[in-house]
């Protein structure tokens, strides 16, 4: 009687082994991306009550306003999150910074909002400070004026 031997061969096991290899190499950056995307997306989060105030100043005041107080906003380093260490208002600028658990391409760094008039209606433009990579950036914030880091591109 013959028997014959059940299960996979070292082949199969090693083909598979390397899919599994490939498709890991290309995921793991992938995911980094979207985490930092995500904790670039706290900081704005927190700011959009900022920008709500800072229209509401102007809207009543014409001007400005210098810092967090006077946009009846909580101290600068009151508004923080688990990625971001504080959320300020300069005059028509809020400054967003990260730092805490956030990932190492965004600590230290900051991404800007600045407000606009446009004849009564107030627009927002959004720029890192050329240290963040633009594909960590959300679309509104790439490019453009003081928008994020470019990648040069292989000849």
């Amino acid at each position: 009687m013959k028997t014959s031997a059940k299960g996979f061969t070292l082949i199969e096991l090693m083909v598979v082994v390397s899919i599994v290899g490939t498709l890991a190499a290309i995921a793991i950056p992938a995911y980094q991306d979207y985490t930092i995307r995500a904790q670039i997306s706290e900081g704005l989060n927190l700011a959009a009550a900022s920008k709500a105030a800072v229209e509401e100043y102007y809207s009543e005041h014409g001007d400005w306003p210098k810092k967090n107080k006077d946009a009846a906003l909580p101290d600068k380093k009151e508004i923080m999150g688990k990625y971001t260490k504080e959320v300020a208002v300069k005059d028509n600028v809020i400054e967003i910074k990260y730092e805490y658990d956030a990932h190492q391409a965004i600590q230290k760094r900051k991404v800007t909002l600045i407000a606009t008039d446009n004849d009564g209606s107030i627009s927002w433009i959004c720029a890192s400070d050329g240290k963040i990579d633009d594909n960590h950036l959300p679309p509104a914030c790439r490019g453009g004026a003081g928008g994020g880091k470019k990648k040069k591109k292989k000849k």
